[in-house]
C-alpha cells in the first residue's frame, strides 16, 4: 500500500536551512521517503547537492523514484546516520552546507504490517528501521529479564506502569513466545487501564522500538559529527517528535553554543501551526531546533 508521504514543518526546515545561497550541499540524515528533500533541492539551485541516508532499504527505493527527476544532484546512500563522517569521506565531500535530521518513525513504516511499528495493524513484532539488523521487537519481549524489560519500558515509555506492563508479558511469554503486534498490544490492554485517548500500548511501542534501534544512544553519537561537518555559517535542524530526543538535542546545542562551535537559532522549538495539525496529525508532537556553526 502507498501512503503518501507529508513532510512535516516543511517551510520551517527550508527557512532555517538558510538556503538562500544557491549550490550548496545539503545532506538530509534520514531522508525517508523524500519529502523533505524534494522541497530542498528544488530551492537549491541547479549545481546545488542533497546527499539522503537512511537506513530503511524500502525508505530509499521510495526516495529514489521521488526525487529520480534531479539525477545526479541526488546521493542516496543505505546507512546509519552514526557514519556520517565516513559517509561523506567516501563520498568525497568535505564540509557541508546544511544538515537535516527528521527524527522517528515515518508514516509509511507505521503503514506496513508487515514492518511492525504499529498496534492497530496485525503483524509480527518487528520494529527495525534497517531490516538487515538482527535483533527484534520480538527478540526483546521474549528474551529480556523482567527487570531489562520494566526499565526498557519505563525509560523509554510508560514510566507510570512498567512494572506492571513487564510483570503481564513475562506472564505471558510462560504460556508461549509474544510474537504479533495485535498479540503484545492486548497484554497490554489487560494489563493497564484505558484512560483518555491515547490508547495503553502506544507508549510501550514507542519504547520497544527506541530499544530496538538504539534511536537515543545514535542521536548522542550522530550530533557531534553532524556539527563538526558544518561549514562556517553551515546550519542544522533537527526535528523530533518525544521528549527524550528533543532533550537530547536541546542539551548538545547548549553544551556546542558553551563550547563555541554553534550558535542556537531557535531559542524555543518550532513547533507546528494550527493548520499543518489539522492536515496532518502526525505533525502535533513535532519540534524543530536550529543551529548555526561558528
Amino acid at each position: 500500500m502507498n501512503i503518501e508521504h507529508v513532510p512535516v514543518l516543511l517551510n520551517e526546515v527550508i527557512e532555517y536551512l538558510n538556503l538562500k545561497e544557491e549550490n550548496k550541499i545539503i545532506v538530509d540524515c534520514t531522508i525517508g521517503e523524500g519529502g523533505h528533500a524534494e522541497k530542498i533541492l528544488e530551492n537549491l539551485g541547479p549545481a546545488g547537492i542533497l546527499l539522503g541516508i537512511d537506513q530503511d532499504q524500502d525508505a530509499l527505493v521510495a526516495a529514489r523514484k521521488r526525487l529520480a527527476s534531479f539525477g545526479k544532484r541526488v546521493i542516496l546512500v543505505w546507512g546509519n546516520f552514526t557514519n556520517l563522517e565516513k559517509i561523506l569521506r567516501e563520498k568525497g565531500i568535505g564540509k557541508v552546507d546544511g544538515i537535516l535530521f527528521d527524527l522517528g518513525v515515518s508514516s509509511a513504516q507505521l503503514s506496513r504490517k508487515e514492518r511492525g511499528f504499529s498496534f492497530l495493524k496485525e503483524g509480527p513484532l518487528d520494529m527495525r528501521m534497517d531490516k538487515a539488523q538482527k535483533i527484534n521487537a520480538s527478540d526483546l519481549v521474549n528474551r529480556t529479564s523482567y527487570e531489562d524489560l520494566q526499565n526498557i519500558i519505563y525509560e523509554f515509555g510508560e514510566k507510570r506502569w512498567a512494572k506492571r506492563i513487564a510483570r503481564a508479558i513475562v506472564r505471558e511469554r510462560e504460556k508461549g513466545p509474544v510474537t504479533t503486534t495485535s498479540q503484545l498490544a492486548e497484554i497490554i490492554e489487560r494489563a493497564v487501564p484505558y484512560r483518555g485517548r491515547i490508547h495503553p500500548a502506544t507508549r510501550t511501542f514507542q519504547a520497544l522500538r527506541i530499544k530496538v534501534n538504539r534511536e537515543l544512544e545514535n542521536l548522542k553519537e550522530a550530533l557531534p559529527q553532524a556539527v563538526d561537518s558544518l561549514k562556517k555559517k553551515g546550519r542544522i535542524s533537527i526535528i523530533s517528535y518525544h521528549s527524550l530526543e528533543d532533550r537530547i538535542v536541546k542539551n548538545s546545542f547548549k553544551e556546542f553554543a558553551c563550547q563555541g562551535r554553534l550558535k542556537i537559532l531557535t531559542k524555543k522549538p518550532i513547533t507546528p501551526r494550527e493548520e499543518e495539525i489539522r492536515t496532518n496529525p502526525r505533525s502535533r508532537s513535532a519540534k524543530l531546533r536550529a543551529g548555526e556553526r561558528i
